[in-house]
């Protein structure tokens, strides 16, 4: 017999010099490796897959590279479709609404109250005073207080100017209506800004918001501006009486132009119809005065001729007109050499008719 051990089969030593244990943890890394570079893979694709983004048809899209613009100008700009960027962290998008109607609000001028107030219709009681704390209000060019808030919708024209070179380029927008909104109340009265002129002072609101936004260069541009006035609400019912006295006066002016109107109407058709009268009547003296001229051009020769028949003829028909209720007209000429002639009438008048008698009693 021999003294050495018996090497049991499990522990048999591999050519290679691997146990079977050895073997069976390689092979089991060796799978687990497959699949970490597998699952690497995956992520990398998702990773890189997670890059690409969509900047829409109203969208322009600036990718920043660790902060910084991807492109100068309008090259940094992105239109729309699909583009690519690294994942954060290395790269960051943001799309700018250029072709989205932006709208802010004024945030002076107003008194206090809640967005549910204002939905369902309804206003904080008024109080004794304003509480500058909460109430805002805008000063007028006659002294007086009055409440308005400017609603101004705009377009962004110029994105990096934008989003690069303010902080809030919204607030930049906001603080440019307030300051408009105050220096325009304070060259307006009352009256003007609430009752007369209203679409003047928001006109005016609007140009001065236009011209800041110019003068600081934020890149946007104005479209509309909507400003709403109200008195305050301690003084409604004077301001309602104003508006009250305002509305009769424009009633009685109304009327009095009204009857103005008829008035000169009335006299302008009265002076046409005498200015075509005295033209009928001027053309028709014309053309008598014309066939007289005609008529004694015509007859001059003959007078010249005969003049003392023209005479005869005349006096005849003066007489006739003179005596012309005359029951009998007897008319002695006189003859040439100024002597009157003897004219002898016979006239037999018919007796008057003697009254009948009636039958005696």
């Amino acid at each position: 017999m021999s003294n050495d051990p018996q090497t049991p089969p499990s522990a048999t030593s591999r050519p290679d010099g691997m146990d079977s244990g050895s073997q069976a943890l390689a092979e089991t890394l060796r799978g687990s490796f497959a699949i970490v570079k597998v699952v690497m893979v995956v992520l990398v694709a998702v990773f890189l897959f997670s890059g690409i983004f969509t900047v829409n048809p109203q969208e322009k899209a600036i990718k920043l590279r660790f902060g910084k613009p991807v492109g100068e100008g309008e090259k940094a700009l992105l239109g729309a479709g699909a583009h690519w960027a690294w994942p954060y962290p290395i790269d960051e998008v943001k799309k700018i609404p250029i072709a989205e109607i932006q709208r802010i609000t004024s945030t002076v001028g107003w008194y206090a109250t809640t967005p549910e107030m204002e939905l369902a219709g309804t206003e904080p009681p008024a109080g004794a005073s304003l509480n500058p704390a909460v109430d805002g209000y805008l000063l007028t060019a006659d002294g007086n207080i009055v409440h308005a808030r400017a609603t101004l919708s705009y377009r962004i024209e110029e994105p990096v100017r934008y989003v690069f070179e303010f902080v809030n380029a919204s607030n930049a927008v906001q603080n440019a209506l307030n300051n408009a909104l105050l220096h325009s109340a304070a060259r307006f009265t009352a009256d003007d800004l609430l009752l007369n002129d209203a679409l003047a002072f928001q006109d005016a609101v609007r140009r001065r918001v236009a011209q800041l936004v110019q003068e600081q260069r934020l890149g946007v541009a104005v479209d509309l501006c909507v400003v709403q006035g109200r008195p305050p609400r301690q003084l409604k019912q004077a301001f309602d009486n104003v508006v009250t006295a305002g509305l009769g006066r424009s009633k009685a002016l109304n009327e009095a132009r009204s009857y103005e109107s008829q008035v000169i109407n009335k006299a302008g058709a009265q002076a046409v119809a005498v200015v075509n009268t005295a033209e009928a009547d001027r053309t028709r003296l014309v053309q008598d005065v014309t066939s007289d001229a005609e008529n004694f051009r015509r007859l001059l020769p003959k007078y010249v001729a005969n003049p003392d028949l023209f005479v005869q003829q005349r006096l005849v028909e003066t007489m006739a007109r003179v005596f012309t209720n005359a029951q009998d007209k007897m008319f002695l000429p006189t003859s040439a050499d100024g002597r009157p002639l003897e004219l002898r009438l016979l006239l037999n008048r018919e007796p008057p008719k003697r009254k009948t008698e009636g039958p005696g009693p």
